[in-house]
């Protein structure tokens, strides 16, 4: 497999990109590292659905707005209590604060949001306003 030249090549991203390419499934792209939380979002035609993974954050940490169409999620996942003296041996987990902020395709208000935590996996619900739903427009015979 022949690789880019760097003089062709100006970015290095792009580079890498192909390098990686012929590792197959084992290199894909995905969310970058350390964007947390990652979140699943889908839509349908009266709302949009996010998913969240916030494992061992309570429901009173996390803070959630609407504003237009950004929705933001933000909190605080807190580090366990290590007893006095203890020595890590691995330490593999993200905590602080964290904010992430999610373009919605339509402008939202509070008003349309329900908010579920359960298992460590926050559902976000926002319903679409009436006016920006699709219709359907009935075709009348002359």
């Amino acid at each position: 497999m022949l690789y880019p030249s760097v003089f062709r090549q100006s970015d290095p991203f792009a580079l890498m990109d192909s390098m990686l390419r012929g590792f197959g499934s084992a290199y894909e792209r995905t969310a970058p590292q350390g964007v947390f939380p990652p979140v699943n979002i889908w839509q349908g035609p009266e709302a949009i659905a996010i998913t969240a993974e916030l494992p061992g954050v309570e429901a009173d940490a996390i803070d959630i707005t609407v504003k237009e169409n950004v929705l933001t999620l933000s909190g605080e996942r807190k580090p366990p209590q290590v007893p006095e003296g203890a020595t890590w041996h691995r330490n593999e987990r993200v905590y602080g604060k964290f904010a992430r902020a999610i373009r919605l395709p339509f402008n939202a208000s509070e008003e349309n949001v329900e908010a579920r935590l359960q298992n460590g996996v926050l559902l976000v619900v926002v319903g679409r306003p009436e006016k920006d739903r699709p219709r359907k427009i009935e075709i009348k015979a002359a």
